[in-house]
């Protein structure tokens, strides 16, 4: 397994577990895609025949497979690569540079057939989880600069047209709403151009052909960045299915100087036949291998709801002490704590701790948490300004602005021009200094409005969230044992390019109703990590009043978090919350670190069931948020169990045992009953 090739006809074959993608040089020197499917374990099968025009209007480049289209002579089809040379030139005719190979990677080497332009496919391979990475690089070698007018990281050849497409849509409030589509003969583009928000769309594809969640084919893929993407699926006019992903071009220029290099960003992809499950697990086993930290996250509460802006010290101390009382392990203060921080209109940018809230700072806040065996959070926003701060009349010239037009302001605050050296240096030295200061395990980072008015710049769409992975990783290179919690108005910034440069935790959405928060989840869940999926009980809801135990039990789904007014609960909802904070410190490691499962079922009522599954526990999930006229139970079938071995669980009130294999094919019948039941059966191998 890995990589294959044939030197002599210059075939190259990436070998995972179950499948193989091949690609080779053809006799006009192109980069023709050959095969990606179910495993072929032999490169002798796959022949490079000579492609010939079909008709004078269809030309050779415009029907070659290729695996990286540049713009240039008679192609119509959408391109990967367009670029302008100093000379006005706008066109590549690429030629075969030869390859590099080293365990890890394979590299496919191009060049310019004029000018000294190289750009080189990448490919990485994750056999065990049936995944490969692709990226190209670029270099100009010459002493004129060349204009990068776009640039797409890769593209797929899928050799089907009767595919369905599955992503998701939204807005604020309303992240990750699933929606599927079948391809017709047009072209499908989905794209953020906001620069730091991706509410709307989220930087992932799934294609299938008449797939379930245990069967037919799929496949997926993701981009690794956090800013302006661009996802464009179109069927071709002679069969078969083109996916490509990259950086939008809409509004966006990169210069490369004489001597530069320029990396983009990777897609991650995969295919499977057996269905949206395997899917998941491979994308979930990816972050849990390769990208996230290694433990559990820990409980945690945040103020916000409690106080808004309006934090004091002390009241503060006295919900780490509510929370404490129901075994939370992270106390956050959110906004509010700085400069003069009275509302959203004021305070972003002023990064001192506000003296009449805190007259001693933050110490006795820190001191009291941490006496009491908690960790410690708080809350910035660290590339915006509010218009009244001090920083932006000191530094009038460091937020995005065009001249001879009034700056736009979106929740009263402006964008700092994070592409500037010295805002870099002063967001870093910022954040440096309260990691310094003070004993802080976690970071809420915000971003609560989208990017305008960036002037000459078309190249900052790139170069800020640059910025902003470079100060992340610097960040985590000092404080490796800080947490930080990617935020943007909820799940603005829910993408692999945050998790591998530094981040730790999504904050999915700031909707919170836990009936709206299992919709959200569960497309969440197609291939981002349940371990970093930060899910919360709050006093909000967008209906009639939800019972706390299903706010938990949706919340529990992910990494648990508190954000109630925990200073106006009852003794009875004290004693419940901390019932089922224990509750989930009981199946916590199954549930961040196990294998997760949507779960299918027959019953007229509208139940939702989830499980967690690991080599001897598991823990099933069931909500009905509300009965219908059928007042029927639901039969549940569950999955990833050991046949031979037998279960202990609890099921009305009594101790069951059965085998795996009676549990997964004939299942166990569960009855709610009410408006917004839910129940969680916790299931333990027996030695």
């Amino acid at each position: 397994m890995g990589f294959l090739i044939d030197a002599k006809r210059l075939v190259f074959g990436i070998e995972t577990k179950k499948t193989t993608y091949a690609f080779a040089i053809d006799n006009l020197g192109l980069v023709r895609h050959l095969y990606w499917g179910e495993k072929i374990d032999s490169l002798d099968d796959f022949d490079v025949p000579p492609l010939s025009e079909i008709s004078s209007n269809d030309p050779i480049l415009d029907l070659t497979d290729e695996e990286y289209p540049v713009y240039g002579g008679m192609r119509y089809k959408e391109n990967c690569l367009k670029v302008l040379f100093a000379d006005g030139t706008r066109d590549i005719e690429y030629k075969y540079d030869g390859y590099t190979q080293t365990d890890e990677e394979l590299v496919i080497h191009l060049k310019d057939a004029h000018y000294d332009f190289a750009f080189n496919l990448h490919y990485k391979v994750y056999e065990e989880l049936d995944l490969i990475e692709r990226f190209v690089s670029l270099e100009n070698k010459m002493n004129e600069s060349v204009t990068v007018e776009k640039i797409h990281s890769a593209q797929l050849h899928i050799p089907y047209q009767d595919l369905t497409l599955t992503s998701s849509h939204g807005h604020w409030l309303a992240e990750f709403q699933e929606f599927k589509q079948p391809l017709g003969q047009g072209k499908i583009v989905l794209e953020n151009r906001r620069g730091i928000s991706t509410h709307n769309h989220n930087p992932f594809f799934i294609l299938d052909r008449q797939a379930t969640e245990t069967s037919g084919e799929v496949y997926y893929g993701i981009l690794k960045l956090s800013g302006n993407f661009s996802t464009i699926i179109e069927p071709r006019p002679y069969g078969g299915t083109l996916v490509q992903m990259g950086i939008n071009p809409h509004d966006c220029l990169l210069t490369l100087n004489a001597g530069e290099t320029f990396v983009a960003p990777a897609m991650l992809f995969g295919y499977t036949t057996e269905g949206f499950e395997a899917m998941s697990h491979h994308m979930h086993d990816y972050a849990k291998q390769h990208v996230l930290r290694e433990g559990v996250r820990p409980v945690l509460y945040n103020s916000w709801e409690a106080t808004e802006f309006d934090v004091q010290c002390d009241e503060q101390i006295a919900l780490a002490r509510k929370a404490k009382e129901m075994g939370v392990e992270l106390f956050v203060i959110d906004d509010g704590w700085f400069g003069q921080r009275h509302s959203d209109a004021d305070g972003l940018g002023d990064w001192y701790v506000n003296e009449e809230k805190f007259p001693e700072g933050l110490t006795p806040l820190i001191d009291a948490v941490k006496g009491m065996d908690m960790m410690f959070g708080i809350w910035i926003e660290p590339e915006m300004v509010n218009p009244p701060t001090q920083l932006l009349k000191d530094h009038p010239d460091w937020i995005y602005h065009v001249e001879n037009r009034v700056n736009d302001t979106s929740r009263n605050q402006m964008v700092l021009n994070v592409t500037l050296p010295e805002v870099q240096t002063f967001i870093f030295n910022m954040i440096d200094d309260l990691l310094s200061k003070y004993d802080i395990d976690y970071i809420k980072w915000d971003a609560n409005r989208p990017i305008s008015q960036t002037g000459l710049s078309r190249e900052m769409w790139v170069r800020h969230i640059e910025a902003v992975y470079d100060i992340a990783r610097r960040v985590k290179e000092r404080y490796p044992h800080v947490l930080l919690e990617a935020c943007a108005s909820g799940g603005g910034r829910v993408d692999y390019g945050m998790l591998e440069n530094g981040f730790d935790d999504f904050w999915t959405s700031d909707n919170t109703d836990a009936y709206d928060r299992l919709t959200i989840q569960n497309t969440y869940s197609y291939v981002y990590p349940i371990k970093a999926m930060r899910a919360w009980v709050t006093d909000a809801n967008n209906r009639v009043t939800i019972p706390l135990r299903f706010k938990f039990h949706s919340a529990m789904m992910g990494t648990l978090g508190m954000g109630c007014n925990i200073l106006k609960f009852t003794d009875e909802e004290m004693k419940l919350s901390a019932e089922l904070i224990e509750e989930y410190k009981e199946i916590r490691d199954v549930v961040q670190n196990g294998d997760f499962y949507r779960l299918n079922h027959t019953s007229r009522n509208n139940y939702y069931c989830y499980e967690y599954a690991n080599e001897s526990e598991a823990a099933l999930f069931v909500f009905l948020p509300q009965t219908q006229i059928a007042r029927t139970g639901v039969r549940i079938k569950l999955r990833g169990l050991d046949e031979t071995a037998t279960y202990t669980f609890m099921l009305a009130g009594a101790e069951v045992r059965k085998t795996g294999a009676y549990l997964m094919n004939h299942g166990i019948d569960v009855k709610l009953s009410g408006d917004y039941a839910s129940t969680i059966i916790k299931f333990k191998k027996s030695e």
